[in-house]
Order: C-alpha cells, then sequence, then structure tokens
C-alpha cells in the first residue's frame, strides 16, 4: 500500500522517495487529504513517538520533518480547498521568549494538522505580547506554549496573566508542554492542559476540538 511507503520513507527521513511517493499517489488518484493523513502524519506520528521514548535523536527527527514537508509541497495545491473547507477551529502555537528550540513544537504542530484546526506558528522566541496579539487576530480557541530551558518557563505564566488581563482567557484553552515542565507546573500557572508528547496533542485535540470551540464561541 502506497500510503505504508510513504510511512516508511517518512521515518527513514528520505525526502526524495517522499516526494516521488507522493507524486506517484497522486497520479494514481489518491485523493491528496488521505495521503496526507494516512502516510505523511502517520510517519511523524511514529517517529514522535519514538522521540518521546528516547529511540531516536534530535538529527533523526529534523530529517524527518523535512521529508514530511517536502512531501506537503508536493500535496499542498490539491489540498488548500480541501483542507479549507474542512478546517474547525484554530491553534496558536510557539515556543516561548527566551528559549530557541523549536523540535517539540515542531513535532506537535506536524502531528495535529490532520485533526482538521487552523494552526497558526509563531516560531521561537516569541513574547507574551506577540502570543497575546496572534490569539486577539484570529480569534484562536487554543493556545500551545513550548519551553525546553527552565529559564523560560516562567513565560508561560506570563502570557496566561497577559491573557487574563486582556480579557480573552474565557473558554480559551491553554496547553503546555516541553521537556522541564509537567502537570504539576501546568495547574500552578494556571494552564488547561500539559502534553508529554505531540501523540498526547493530538489525541486531546481528536477528542476535543469540536466542543473547544463550542465553548469558545459560547463564552464570548
Amino acid at each position: 500500500m502506497i500510503y505504508a511507503e510513504i510511512t516508511e520513507k517518512v521515518k527513514a527521513g528520505d525526502a526524495e522517495a517522499v516526494i516521488e511517493l507522493c507524486c506517484k499517489a497522486l497520479s494514481q488518484g489518491y485523493p491528496a487529504l488521505a495521503v496526507l493523513e494516512k502516510g505523511l502524519i502517520v510517519g511523524m506520528d511514529k517517529v514522535a513517538d519514538k522521540f518521546s521514548h528516547r529511540r531516536v535523536i534530535v538529527p533523526e527527527v529534523l530529517m524527518s520533518s523535512r521529508a514530511m514537508h517536502a512531501g506537503l509541497t508536493v500535496l499542498e495545491p490539491q489540498l488548500k480547498y480541501k483542507v479549507k473547507r474542512q478546517t474547525t477551529g484554530t491553534i496558536v502555537i510557539g515556543t516561548v521568549a527566551g528559549d530557541l528550540h523549536d523540535i517539540g513544537k515542531n513535532l506537535v504542530k506536524l502531528t495535529v494538522m490532520g485533526t482538521g484546526a487552523h494552526i497558526v506558528d509563531l516560531g521561537i522566541d516569541v513574547t507574551p505580547q506577540k502570543f497575546i496579539q496572534a490569539v486577539d487576530k484570529t480569534k484562536a480557541e487554543i493556545l500551545m506554549m513550548a519551553a525546553l530551558l527552565t529559564t523560560t518557563m516562567p513565560v508561560m505564566r506570563k502570557v496566561i496573566n497577559a491573557l487574563e488581563d486582556a480579557g480573552m482567557r474565557q473558554g480559551m484553552i491553554v496547553a503546555i508542554g516541553g521537556a522541564p515542565v509537567d502537570e504539576a507546573f501546568a495547574r500552578a500557572i494556571g494552564a488547561d492542559c500539559y502534553f508529554k508528547c505531540a501523540k498526547d496533542a493530538k489525541s486531546f485535540l481528536e477528542h476535543n476540538l469540536n466542543k473547544i470551540v463550542l465553548r469558545r464561541k459560547l463564552a464570548t
């Protein structure tokens, strides 16, 4: 099955093979959205799972990420209309100010693409003000923050405080993740969710995204 072949090449980080297989799939009539969800995203799910159990190293994850993006360039022209039509909710995601690491954030972004949410990636070193501006502009239902350094963890609390000061906290889900954070820290700063890995984030969204969108609408 071509989906399984694409999955394996994503895991292997073979960008050229992923491009070739995606082109082949489209030429044979496979739907672009199915190629994305059953091939590329499944591959990244498996890589994310291995990464969370320390069975792959960062360079391998980066190679898989590049391979998936290579496949996306092939699928994108046919995906735009379909994804737009099926989009449900908006997620703002970023690595907090002072932190330049984005491997975990990128894994989450790639693995949740299949949930139907529109994802606004602010990148790295994102200040509380930039988070607030993005949430306000996009009317996002979910805000996801990542940190890898213990020194940048306090920024997460500052972002949540800024949301409250701006009157934007009600109805919004704030999720955090990263190596130094845990469930207890999430509760302490007033976050709603802590995701240990990208797979957890995807599972949560698959089960709760529609309810979150509805709750946000009722709160605004």
